[in-house]
């Protein structure tokens, strides 16, 4: 995997999130960290089930003139009707699903056919390596401490087995200079051509 700087990531991300528009779910959108990406076009909704950021994040949509309400409800159970966005985004929060194939079963079902899913991820090392060792080992104070992270993440099989297509995957690692480099990934897919899950 090609190793990028943080601002790097950022700046791949930018370009990926720029690309979207429609109706566009966030998922764990925090406190409107991706505002700054989005094209002019997007008619924006946010779901964040953690409360103070979703004040934070109220606060952010109003001064963007954004008028739908904010979703409090976790990826698994989207309150939106069938096949009523174009994108679904997540930046840094399949990490934090505590099922993440009943988040990816909501994605299709929200999504309309030609829909997009659009993520930017860190993931686990590969199995049987001292970096997946360590992130196994950390992993039970970032579920504590940082909002139920994952280290050990996995989400393209799953999302794939949803029926997902996978369109484009850039795997990356991540170098921060205050450890060991992230493995990162800029996922794109769409819903399966026939339908189908798998």
């Amino acid at each position: 995997m090609p190793a990028i700087a943080r601002a790097e990531l950022d700046r791949l991300s930018g370009r990926l999130i720029r690309s979207i528009h429609g109706v566009v779910l966030e998922v764990g959108a925090g406190e409107g960290e991706n505002f700054r990406w989005f094209a002019r076009d997007v008619d924006w909704i946010g779901l964040e089930p953690d409360p103070e950021r979703r004040r934070v994040l109220g606060e952010r949509a109003v001064s963007r003139s954004h008028s739908r309400p904010l979703l409090d409800a976790r990826a698994e159970s989207i309150p939106l009707e069938a096949a009523s966005v174009d994108v679904v985004l997540g930046t840094h929060v399949l990490c934090s699903v505590n099922d993440v194939a009943a988040a990816a079963a909501e994605f299709r079902r929200v999504l309309r056919p030609d829909g997009r899913l659009v993520f930017v991820e860190h993931v686990a090392a590969p199995r049987g390596t001292w970096k997946y060792a360590l992130q196994r080992a950390v992993t039970p104070l970032s579920v504590r401490f940082d909002h139920g992270c994952h280290w050990t993440s996995d989400p393209v099989p799953v999302l794939e087995a949803a029926g997902f297509e996978t369109v484009d995957l850039r795997e990356l690692e991540v170098v921060s200079g205050l450890g060991p480099s992230v493995p990162s990934i800029l996922y794109e897919g769409r819903v399966s051509a026939d339908g189908s899950a798998g």
